[in-house]
């Protein structure tokens, strides 16, 4: 089974070659490019169940063994993220081709989307597999280029203005991250992850800590953490739904993995602890108070989405298994729901010619599917019983409590807050856009599409199935979060004969 391990890499590479030779046949295109990713799904199934039972699947690239060649590796916690991921950019694909908008515009050539779409997917599976530090970069610059065509696409004022910021501060990040990748290497002589466990525990406290701080650095900035999240809420929102709703989805949660991955393998311990708390404090509440103040769907929950990146800092922050079961849960659901709320918002657009709320209302009575749809997810998104979101806000608030001392307390409280202003938010967009009358004649567009709605369908039930699996999820979290505190399953798998 091991040999699986590189395909959710590889058929994605394979697909956008292919669909890049076929751009002149836009059908063909897109089911090249719906039959790869449907084939990368179902090996990250496979990958999840054999990881489950037989613990962490390596592969060697081109046979040169580790530490010296290039590995990627599937435990518990990659492969549960190959799957959410596998599974999400499948339904955005749908929902884009339903939409008629897999050129991401009526002026944008068919050949473009397709193998960009692709090549953002392999990035982040190869990000998830990575089993060294260089690797990891590797991951992170393919779903960033990437991530540089789609925002920009169709090449409008606003999508190339925001595109441009998006675009200066992911190579800043980038440049920390390789600059910290040089001076791990410097500092230790490998970026082999497993070895690094060991080689850096040796090093004085000084010099792991920097090391360890320039990495938060750059990840913080690509997952949206506060100081570091300004970027985010002016980027997304002009972007097409469908992308939009691929990068709230997937892209920040790379860099929550690589936070969740390094701190838990490589800086073990307390070290940052405190640091990661007050972070995720301040990034609940200035994303949640961001998204108070704004009049427009996909900017609200662009703030709703740096907000919700906080509950996740906060269980790495606690260093304990609780707190990282806690992450990784409500990772796999903000990942399922902050997606199908973007999808949500295309529909809005698609039917009523605009996110914006003073222009909307009556949505409930012009398009009730649409309004059941939202109604559900941003329930989800608020925590309220008994849905996934409830779940994973409780057992990282019980994690929190259980630690104990002022400041997991005070997260305690900055999370119930969080979230009470999370549903606040939810209800005035129902109440405005769904539920009163529209203060102003929109004339609706067509009808939607049939792919469209099933795609954001598909993905509202997969959302609430969370709900149904929660107590199995839980337990393959606990167990992955167990590997990950203890590490050891992780460097044998790797480096058989033990790190060194």
């Amino acid at each position: 089974m091991s040999a699986l391990v590189p395909l959710p890499v590889v058929l994605p590479l394979l697909g956008a070659a292919l669909t890049l030779l076929l751009g002149s046949r836009p059908w063909t295109q897109r089911t090249v490019s719906v039959g790869c990713l449907s084939i990368s799904l179902a090996v990250a199934v496979v990958l999840l169940v054999q990881a489950y039972r037989h613990g962490p699947l390596v592969v060697q690239i081109g046979g040169w063994p580790a530490p010296v060649g290039i590995v990627l590796v599937a435990d518990q916690l990659a492969a549960l993220m190959l799957v959410v991921s596998s599974a999400v950019t499948l339904c955005v694909l749908l929902y884009s081709i339903g939409q008629g908008q897999a050129e991401i515009g009526e002026r944008s050539p068919v050949a473009i989307f397709h193998p960009t779409y692709l090549v953002l997917t392999a990035g982040v599976c190869n990000a998830f597999l990575a089993g060294d530090l260089f690797n990891l970069f590797v991951g992170f610059e393919m779903l960033l280029a990437a991530s540089f065509v789609l925002i920009t696409l169709n090449g409008t004022g606003p999508r190339i203005r925001t595109g441009s910021t998006y675009v200066v501060v992911n190579i800043l990040a980038s440049m920390i991250f390789l600059i910290s990748v040089g001076l791990v290497y410097a500092a230790t002589g490998t970026l082999n992850l497993a070895q690094l466990t060991a080689r850096l525990d040796a090093l004085p406290d000084g010099v792991r800590l920097s090391l360890q701080l320039m990495l938060l650095v750059a990840f913080g900035i690509k997952a949206a953490v506060f100081p570091l999240s300004a970027w985010l809420p002016d980027s997304y929102p002009t972007a097409p739904a469908p992308v939009t709703a691929v990068f709230a989805g997937l892209l920040t949660k790379v860099g929550v993995y690589a936070i969740i991955r390094t701190q838990t393998l490589l800086f073990p311990g307390q070290h940052a602890g405190e640091l990661l708390m007050v972070a995720a404090g301040l990034t609940m509440l200035v994303g949640i108070l961001g998204a108070v103040a704004q009049s427009d769907i996909k900017r609200l929950l662009s703030f709703t989405l740096v907000s919700h990146i906080g509950y996740m800092i906060f269980g790495v922050g606690l260093s304990t298994v609780a707190g990282l079961v806690g992450a990784i849960f409500y990772v796999v659901h903000h990942i399922t729901i902050q997606t199908t709320l973007f999808l949500i918002s295309g529909l809005v657009e698609q039917r009523a010619g605009s996110t914006d709320l003073r222009r909307l209302g009556g949505l409930a009575r012009l398009a009730p599917l649409v309004g059941v749809l939202f109604f559900v997810s941003a329930m989800n998104l608020a925590g309220i019983p008994p849905f996934s979101g409830f779940l994973g806000k409780l057992g990282l608030l019980q994690a929190g409590i259980a630690v104990g001392g002022p400041l997991p307390w005070t997260l305690v409280a900055v999370g119930t807050v969080t979230s009470l202003l999370t549903l606040y938010v939810a209800s005035r967009v129902w109440n405005i856009a769904f539920w009163r009358s529209p203060c102003e004649t929109v004339a609706p567009t067509a009808p939607l599409p049939a792919l469209m709605v099933g795609a954001t369908v598909a993905l509202v039930a997969l959302g609430v199935a969370l709900t149904f699996v929660a107590g199995p999820l839980f337990e393959f979290t606990g167990r992955a979060a167990e590997d990950l505190i203890e590490r050891t399953p992780y460097v044998r798998a790797v480096l058989p004969g033990g790190a060194s």
